[in-house]
């Protein structure tokens, strides 16, 4: 099987699972399509895509959206982080992608042992916040950081996925906006972009059938323990 087929396939699976339940496609994309494409042409290219596809949601949604909890809980120490992580971003280290990987395993075994039934107590959910936005920030993937706590806060999968989806907007463009001052957009990364574009309309497609009829969670458990399977894949990899 070609490595363009793998990628298309590995976007489609990304899109199909954001579409779902609103979070998990670019950590999936990133921790299992750096197996195939280097980080710094991936992110890039999917990043300004997936954008997309949460501009979608949100316009179907928008009613569903929970403001308040957005705009006074998550989006400060989010933004806050994010814009640590996108100056990071620029010259961290080797090392930060196992450390990123081990993060991601270690937040989906704690969420597959003891799922998210309350709200965390404020320390905790601002270092989360905090960290999910750095991660953002870096590796345009802070979503099992971030989702830990939206979660616990919002039960509801439909208003879930659309609050989560603005937030990706708006993290989504200060990245696409990084990405194009540092030239990122090459043509490796355009070429990448019109493989995995076209995985987008039925990943959302897919991803809305599954959102109306799956159990949410049972589906996001399946999430989580395939984030979980990508973090492990992604640390092996990187050491």
């Amino acid at each position: 099987m070609s490595s363009t087929v793998i990628v298309f396939a590995i976007a489609l699976v990304a899109w199909t699972t954001e579409g779902a339940i609103g979070f998990g496609g670019t950590v999936i994309a990133a921790c299992i399509g750096a197996q195939f494409v280097p980080l710094d042409t991936l992110l890039p290219a999917f990043v300004v895509i997936n954008l997309a596809l949460s501009l979608s949601i949100v316009a179907r949604t928008y009613s569903s959206i929970a403001w308040r909890l957005l705009g006074v809980d998550i989006a400060i120490p989010v933004a806050l982080g994010a814009a640590g992580g996108i100056a990071l971003a620029r010259s961290a280290p080797a090392a930060l992608v196992p450390a990123f990987g081990g993060f991601v395993v270690a937040l989906a075994v704690l969420q597959l042992v003891r799922p998210a039934d309350r709200p965390l107590a404020l320390v905790p959910r601002l270092a989360l916040l905090v960290v999910g936005g750095i991660a953002h920030g870096m590796f345009g993937t802070g979503g099992p950081m971030i989702v830990y706590v939206a979660r616990r806060k919002l039960p509801d999968k439909r208003a879930f996925r659309a609050t989560l989806a603005v937030l990706w907007i708006t993290l989504n463009i200060a990245l696409v906006t990084s990405f194009a001052t540092q030239g990122a957009y090459t043509t490796e990364v355009r070429n990448l972009g019109l493989v995995i574009a076209p995985a987008l309309i039925p990943g959302l497609i897919a991803g809305e059938q599954l959102h109306k009829r799956l159990d949410a969670a049972r589906f996001e458990r399946i999430v989580w323990i395939l984030l979980l399977v990508a973090g492990s894949a992604l640390v092996i990899r990187s050491l």
